[in-house]
């Protein structure tokens, strides 16, 4: 039926926003060393901007240090640049052929800081589900409207698409108590 669809279409709007919130929040650095952190970081590879994780190997070496070996030698100043420059307050250091980034960490004002932020994130994600909810109710009273759906089927409809949202909801009330838990944690 067509209500399906629109409930179909509202669960992937649901889940991208779930999506786009994992990625955001792991981007928020805990104090340990992560690979995630370094995903955003591009560089200048032969006149392309490759990510990181494309032009040398990425690995965690202990909780407070991310080392990278890059497959051409020669982009190791080129990478150490891309990471100073990238606004994620770290400093590499280089040994000519590998850089090795050591993860300070946090002081405990600045993870209260990161856990208003990650709230920060999950309530403007909750906002967007709420908005993909209201999509899909106005398209289910537009066709109750057109006699396309009765009013029952409505009724269902707009019950399937809050038990929906409030799945997805708890999804991202999870994850931020999760990442609380990570920042917090000393």
């Amino acid at each position: 039926m067509i209500n399906n669809l629109i409930i179909k279409d509202a669960r992937q709007r649901m889940d991208k926003t779930i999506d786009a919130f994992r990625i955001e929040i792991s981007k928020i650095r805990t104090g340990k060393a992560t690979t995630a952190l370094l995903d955003g970081v591009k560089v200048d590879y032969y006149g392309t901007m490759s990510p990181l994780n494309q032009v040398g190997s990425v690995s965690v070496l202990d909780v407070h240090t991310i080392s990278i070996t890059p497959w051409d030698k020669s982009m190791v100043p080129i990478i150490d640049k891309a990471i100073l420059t990238s606004d994620l307050g770290l400093n590499p250091i280089s040994d000519g052929t590998n850089l090795k980034i050591p993860i300070p960490p946090l002081t405990e004002e600045r993870r209260k800081e990161l856990v208003k932020l990650v709230k920060r994130f999950g309530e403007e994600s909750k906002v967007a589900l709420r908005n993909v909810r209201r999509d899909a109710n106005d398209h289910l009273k537009k066709m109750e409207k057109d006699k396309k759906l009765t009013e029952d089927e409505l009724k269902e409809a707009e019950k399937e698409t809050q038990k929906l949202t409030d799945e997805h909801i708890a999804t991202i009330d999870e994850m931020i108590k999760h990442k609380e838990k990570d920042i917090l944690e000393v």
